[in-house]
């Protein structure tokens, strides 16, 4: 079920038919987290999420994804604003919108990862895990990159992830 909050002349929806594919896929693939990332790789992930998307008018603004079970899990991802309309609170609104949805209630577990918005996180719980020991983390760095030379028709990327 679609859900949609309004403020102003804004609107954060879940709908997927809304989503600005080349709007996001542009975003990050310049985001410190997930520079170079393929367009195929974006598709994929929203095909796979619960997306938030942040619009005035049809023009979207920003983005937001939840990976989740809708039951005990949820980590929250490709939080953006575009430059041109930050400064306004529609990053703390968007956010507060994935926090109130419905389906995502009752929830367990909420996870993030963030380099710089620490502080704006803080305001909605979020916080430093109190046993962080027992949390564990597989990250391949820089897999875009790979993928991208792979594309090319290059092989060390491939070669260096095995």
């Amino acid at each position: 079920m679609v859900q949609t909050w309004q403020r102003g002349g804004y609107e954060v929806s879940t709908d997927p038919g809304r989503l600005n594919l080349p709007v996001i896929h542009g975003f990050l693939r310049t985001a410190y987290w997930s520079e170079g990332i393929p367009l195929d790789i974006v598709e994929r992930a929203v095909a796979g999420s619960l997306n938030f998307g942040l619009y005035e008018a049809e023009d979207q603004l920003g983005y937001a994804r939840v990976v989740t079970d809708c039951t005990t899990f949820a980590w929250l991802c490709d939080v953006f604003v575009l430059e041109t309309a930050r400064g306004q609170g529609l990053g703390r609104w968007l956010i507060g919108c994935v926090i109130a949805h419905p389906g995502l209630q009752g929830l367990r577990r909420w996870m993030l990862a963030t380099a710089d918005a620490q502080a704006l996180y803080r305001d909605f719980g979020f916080e430093v895990p109190a046993e962080p020991e027992r949390l564990m983390a597989r990250q391949i760095k820089d897999i875009y990159k790979g993928a991208a030379q792979d594309r090319a028709g290059g092989t060390a990327g491939a070669a260096s992830r095995r």
